[in-house]
Formats: C-alpha cells, structure tokens, sequence
C-alpha cells in the first residue's frame, strides 16, 4: 500500500539532462513511482540505454537546449498541452570539466580560460535559470509546483585537490577546475531566491546537494576521494532517489529554500 505523503503517481515531473548519469535514473525513480516524465536533453533522440523503456505514454522526451528560451517555451506549451502544467521539475542538466579535457582547463586557476568559465556557468546556471523562468512561472500560476535544482558537495567547499595529486605525480599539472564549484555555488541562492519570491504562490524550491556517483573512474581518484567520504565509498545512483523523491512528494509540503545535502558525510570533515 502506497504512502500518500510519498505519493506521485500521475504527476508530470520535468527532468533536464534526462540522458546524463543522474538524469536517467531520476526518471527511471520518478516513472517507477507513477510519475509522468517529461525527460528533455540535447541529443535528438537519445541513445537506446539512455532512458528506460517500457513505460509508455508516461515516459515523453523532448529535444531542447536549456539555453535556449524559445525551445524551453515550445516544449512548456507542448506540455501543457498534453498532460497539463507540470506538478514539479528536476534541474539535472550541468557540464563540468572532465578530466581528459584540454590542458588549460584543467591547469592553474591563473591560466584558466575565459571561454571554460563562460560555458560552465552558461549551462549551470543560466540553464537552471531559464528552466525555473519557463516551467515555475507555469507552476506559480497554476498555483503549486515543487523545483529541485541539483547542486554539488563542490558548491558547498571547495574541491580538495589533494585527491588529484596521483594526476601530478604523473607529470600532469592538473587542478580540478573553478567554474564547476561556483556554479553550483550559485545555486544555493537562486534556491533561496525562488523559494521566497514564488512561496505565496504555493511553488516549492529546494537544492538536493550531491557528492559523487561511481562510474568507472581511475582507481587511483577511487582511493583518494573515498579516503574523504566517512562511508568510505562513491553512492550508487539510485541511493539519490529517496532524497529526490521526497522533495517531489507532499512528504517535504513545509520545505522550501533548503539545501537538503546526500554525501556519505563528506562534508562533515
């Protein structure tokens, strides 16, 4: 038997950077649960392991670039078109600098390049932005809504480069990058932002802070950052689902403006 507090069956919930890592598996939590699944991303059609299958009509993607107005409006209008304004909406969708990325990104912060900073925080939280200003404004006029937009432990403090020193001692000068950690910073307080400016109209915004997920990283990064975690590994992707379901569901109707932080007790170092 259901818990109607953790309840959203036949909600329409729209998550951004639906192919990615986290993407993919809060669609697969939200549709398990009853959920419609608005999934957008960049790719025209995403890959066959992208997204989950047989979830029929409840499952529907959009191509779209959260940078771009006018397609976030389009996909909002097809929407509501067919499954009413959305009840909630996931900000998943985020780049960082990945660590096989040209030199100059992952070099000192005095060389780091303009144009790395422009995309990271273009994406970031401007993406973010544009989502809350499409999507919320639909859910503030129809008088309810909850938004969760996915920040990182990197927003919190800042990212110990000691776990990158494997990196140097091979002769590589590399420094994880600035962009990504303000960023996610910046999150925090377009959360607050939201949460207070759209609370008389019933719209929830919350931040879900996130450490990091296993996916076949270097042994050697494996060794340095689960030396940092108190639980002493990287989370599964699915031990997020709780956490954002709960933000989804009428389980968390009192919270709003909250960072709620899932990090295997990172940083309580």
């Amino acid at each position: 038997m259901s818990d109607p507090l953790f309840d959203i069956g036949g909600r329409v919930i729209v998550v951004t950077g639906a192919a990615g890592l986290l993407g993919r598996r809060f669609v697969r939590a939200l549709l398990d649960r009853g959920a419609r699944v608005a999934a957008l991303d960049l790719a025209e059609r995403p890959a066959a392991d992208a997204l989950p299958q047989g979830f029929g009509e409840r499952l529907r993607y959009w191509r779209a670039d959260v940078l771009r107005h006018t397609e976030l409006e389009r996909v909002a209008e097809d929407l509501s078109s067919t499954w009413g304004v959305p009840h909630g909406l996931i900000n998943c969708a985020a780049i960082d600098s990945p660590p096989d990325a040209p030199a100059a990104e992952n070099g000192p912060f005095e060389r780091y390049p303009e144009e790395s900073w422009d995309k990271v925080m273009d994406v970031n939280v401007k993406g973010v932005f544009l989502c809350c200003q499409v999507f919320g404004a639909r859910m503030a006029a129809a008088g309810r809504g909850s938004i969760v937009n996915i920040s990182s432990i990197y927003g919190l403090v800042s990212p110990d480069q000691r776990i990158y020193e494997y990196r140097r001692k091979a002769g590589s000068e590399f420094v994880k990058p600035v962009a990504y950690s303000a960023s996610k910073s910046a999150l925090l307080n377009l959360t607050r932002y939201l949460a207070t400016y759209w609370a008389p109209k019933g719209v929830r915004v919350n931040t879900l802070t996130l450490a990091g997920v296993v996916n076949a990283q270097d042994p050697a990064f494996l060794e340095g950052y689960t030396a940092r975690i108190p639980v002493g590994r990287m989370a599964s992707p699915e031990e997020y689902d709780g956490a954002m379901v709960f933000l989804c569901a009428d389980a968390s109707r009192y919270m709003t403006g909250a960072n709620l932080v899932i990090d295997g007790g990172w940083t309580a170092w």
